[in-house]
């Protein structure tokens, strides 16, 4: 078995695990329940497994034997090798109420991107690919909606034009004709669970047209991955009612940042220009 790497977190470990086989969609989603749970994966039974991950247990058993496993039991033995904790988080985390265990998920996302953003070379391509665009594209559909606005808002500060396409449908086609029509290259999609159908559709049509794809997403295993030129990994917090997206909001902003670096003379004069407007026509109070 390959010995693990300390420096590496959990849920990195297992990343590398799973990311060296061919997974069915069924198997993706077990990949990315263990992925979202390294800390308590080595306690987890399969019937655990599936419950979580919304299969069925036989599916736990032939997702082990995909990865090279006899079964469910030899993968969580693999699992300990791999150095993944062996004391529960719950068992440090004792009087916490749903809203404390709430705070502390996302925390524990926003550790795991400053993890992967020790390695600064994912950001800079990305931003690379999107920054010559004109116009940029920004996708985001239902739960993407949210931090696709947010990103165009500020990004309309800094680029001389921000297109955020946030319906799905023919129109959705349309708006992509049209901005590469309009000399646009490149895209950036939010693709946040529940991943709707029309944003796969979306995205197909954006790569058949030439733009090059910038996908904000929670799990390597997403259905819009295997469409994007680059991934960026923010996890989303589970523990309410409604998924919270801490991460993906943060991934977008150094994703911004990381553009405004690749010019910064023309951000500055841009942010120059935009405080110089807002003083004249009084937009805030203070």
């Amino acid at each position: 078995m390959p010995v693990a790497d300390d420096d590496a977190s959990p849920s990195a470990r297992l990343l590398a695990l799973f990311e060296r086989h061919r997974l069915t969609p069924t198997q993706r989603r077990i990949a990315h329940c263990l992925v979202r749970h390294a800390g308590e994966a080595v306690f987890l039974s399969s019937v655990e497994v599936a419950q979580l991950a919304g299969v069925s247990q036989p599916s736990v058993t032939r997702f082990a034997v995909a990865l090279g496993f006899d079964g469910y039991p030899a993968l969580r033995r693999h699992l300990r090798e791999l150095g993944l904790p062996t004391t529960p988080e719950s068992a440090t985390e004792v009087d916490r109420n749903e809203y404390v265990g709430a705070v502390h998920a996302e925390i524990a996302n926003l550790a795991r991107l400053a993890d992967q953003l020790a390695d600064p070379g994912p950001i800079a391509r990305a931003a690379e690919l999107l920054a010559p665009s004109r116009p940029l594209v920004v996708l985001g559909l239902r739960t993407g909606m949210a931090p696709a606005r947010g990103f165009g808002y500020f990004a309309a500060k800094v680029l001389p034009e921000v297109r955020v396409l946030d319906e799905g449908g023919s129109l959705l086609v349309d708006r992509l004709d049209q901005a590469r029509a309009a000399g646009a290259t490149g895209l950036l999609c939010f693709a946040l669970p529940r991943y709707p159908r029309e944003l796969g559709e979306g995205l197909r049509v954006a790569r058949d047209l030439g733009l090059r794809i910038v996908t904000v997403t929670d799990s390597p295993f997403a259905p819009a991955a295997a469409l994007s030129d680059a991934v960026l990994i923010a996890g989303v917090g589970s523990q309410l009612v409604f998924d919270s997206y801490g991460a993906p909001i943060l991934m977008g902003q150094i994703l911004l940042q990381a553009m405004c670096d690749i010019e910064p003379t023309r951000t500055q004069a841009r942010l120059e220009d935009f405080e110089r407007q807002a003083g004249e026509r009084g937009l805030f109070t203070t």
